[in-house]
């Protein structure tokens, strides 16, 4: 038991989800109206398409994915994945809290169009239209990209790291594609996305915000620099 405790003692950091989902949960049956509505002109021109449910419902498979792996193979990628995660998911859980917001983008989906238009449906049935500024999807997304490109152990694995970016395309990209999401949620995302890269990945706050810009959206070819 001590050896176990010794090797996976940092499992402790998940025990965020007992904050987290009571929280999340809670602003979904609470948040029902007066509320502030994310919607741009740019959103009336983007086409809807069921398709973009794959990349969408991926999303769990990717962050999970991450944080499993790094929780076997990398307890200081793994501190710092979760920090970036946890942290920015409860900023927006803040937001959310004092500043109420929710989409009227939704169209009706006929389930019986296909299977893809099928999980569509069941997501409108389970996940409501509130609450979606910043986009978790999108953030949480560029924050498991980012634990990618910064690991030392994935650095030449290079197939990896342009799979992990095309992903992080697609599932941003399905956000607003399937009318979950305002861009205003994606903007929001990318700015604290941008705001938290530096305090997680940089010693030097200061110095690292002059190219954070750059950094948080994790160039697909440029490795990391080595750590001390």
């Amino acid at each position: 038991m001590k050896t176990l405790l010794k090797k996976y003692g940092h499992v402790w950091v998940l025990s965020y989800a007992f904050l987290y989902l009571p929280w999340f949960l809670y602003l979904e049956q609470t948040v029902t109206g007066d509320y502030a509505v994310m919607h741009t002109a740019l959103d009336d021109y983007i086409p809807f398409n069921e398709y973009f449910i794959i990349p969408y419902l991926f999303w769990f498979v990717y962050v999970a994915g991450a944080i499993a792996y790094f929780f076997f193979t990398n307890r200081q990628d793994y501190y710092r994945l979760c920090g970036f995660l946890f942290v920015g998911m409860t900023i927006s859980l803040i937001i959310c809290t004092f500043f109420p917001n929710g989409t009227d983008l939704r169209i009706e989906v006929d389930p019986q169009k296909n299977f893809c238009s099928w999980l569509v449906s069941m997501l409108h049935v389970a996940d409501t239209s509130t609450n979606v500024f910043p986009s978790i999807h999108v953030y949480n997304s560029v924050a498991v990209h980012c634990s990618v490109m910064n690991s030392a152990a994935l650095r030449d694995k290079v197939w990896l790291r342009r799979g992990s970016f095309v992903t992080m395309v697609l599932i941003c990209m399905s956000t607003v594609v399937l009318k979950q999401h305002s861009v205003l949620d994606v903007v929001g995302a990318l700015i604290l996305a941008y705001l938290m890269y530096p305090l997680v990945y940089e010693t030097d706050y200061a110095a690292a915000r002059k190219t954070a810009g750059q950094k948080v959206i994790c160039l697909l070819y440029t490795s990391p620099s080595p750590r001390d």
